[in-house]
């Protein structure tokens, strides 16, 4: 028992690991589309937008996460940079929260660079089956399951493998005993979307329906399902095809998650042959908000909200109506 016990896990690493290199060559897609739409008057246009690369963002713009092809470098859109500094909802940003935050940077000693890397793929990877498992976690339980020799560099490892999940997974790491330093981790943005995970399916897909949400804001609220399909084949996500985080994405999207209340999927009025359009659904914006999915996803290419001024707008006065 043991012995496939161990096997299990070490396929589940290394499944963990191919899916996060599988992402790193979508970067820029909400930028790409924000910029678009900003520079077309604000979110109303319903035509399609071809997502490109974000330029203002460097890949070494900020040291969270890292970009490397076997770290937690790199999310749905592909992470541009410093996941949580331009947040105002407080979530996963553990540069604020995490333990061990104040300490000297200078003073651990230095730590090889592949080293570091497979120490955050190692904690996602523990992360990944705390939240399969529903468990809380402790800092000392990470620290003598994953961490070990590496103590020092907890708090960067830490934050790192934090971004990750929540610019990845929709996965957000949230203290919640601060003296003793526990976490529990809960869906990103608001939304009680609960998916059981399995060996078949091992990874939370919440993320992707964030992306999803924000292509549909940034579309003028009603997205044509070719926008949606152009958008998300930047991140390798295509009908029809197996994806390693997601599975096959059409039943997914069109079905499941339009019975879950979280989008709806309805067919453009006399279209011959039938066209289709995304919209929020119910359940979508009874949870969350637009400026939350907004800091979201331009979290994700580590750009601000206010970067996009015409979209921010149009999601504050959307909080106030809400309000």
């Amino acid at each position: 028992m043991p012995r496939r016990h161990g096997h299990h896990h070490r396929s589940l690493r290394r499944r963990v690991r191919e899916a996060l290199q599988a992402q790193i060559e979508a970067q820029g897609l909400v930028g790409a589309q924000a910029s678009r739409a900003q520079e077309e008057g604000a979110a109303a246009s319903s035509s399609a937008v071809i997502p490109g690369t974000l330029e203002e963002v460097p890949a070494d713009a900020t040291p969270s996460p890292p970009q490397n092809p076997q770290g937690a470098s790199s999310s749905p859109t592909g992470l541009a940079s410093n996941p949580g500094h331009h947040s105002n909802e407080g979530t996963s940003n553990q540069e604020e929260e995490g333990p061990s935050t104040s300490q000297d940077p200078a003073d651990p000693v230095s730590i090889p660079g592949e080293a570091l890397e497979e120490k955050i793929s190692d904690m996602i990877h523990f992360l990944l089956l705390k939240y399969r498992m529903k468990e809380l976690i402790t800092k000392e339980e990470m620290l003598d399951v994953v961490i070990k020799d590496y103590q020092d560099h907890f708090a960067e490892i830490f934050r790192e493998a934090s971004s990750c999940m929540e610019l990845v997974f929709g996965v957000d790491v949230k203290e919640v005993e601060p003296v003793g330093q526990s976490y529990i981790l809960v869906t990103s943005v608001g939304l009680t979307y609960y998916e059981e995970l399995n060996d078949d399916q091992c990874f939370p897909r919440v993320g992707l329906l964030i992306i999803i949400l924000g292509l549909i804001f940034l579309e003028g609220d009603c997205a044509p399902e070719e926008a949606i399909w152009e958008g998300l084949g930047i991140m390798g996500v295509h009908a029809g095809m197996e994806h390693v985080m997601y599975g096959e994405p059409r039943k997914l999207i069109t079905q499941d998650w339009v019975q879950e209340g979280y989008l709806e999927y309805r067919q453009v009025p006399n279209s011959d042959p039938a066209c289709y359009e995304f919209f929020w659904g119910p359940r979508a914006r009874a949870e969350t908000s637009k400026i939350k999915v907004l800091e979201y996803v331009t979290k994700i290419n580590g750009c601000d909200p206010r970067s996009f001024p015409l979209l921010y707008e149009e999601a504050l006065r959307d909080e106030e109506e809400g309000a």
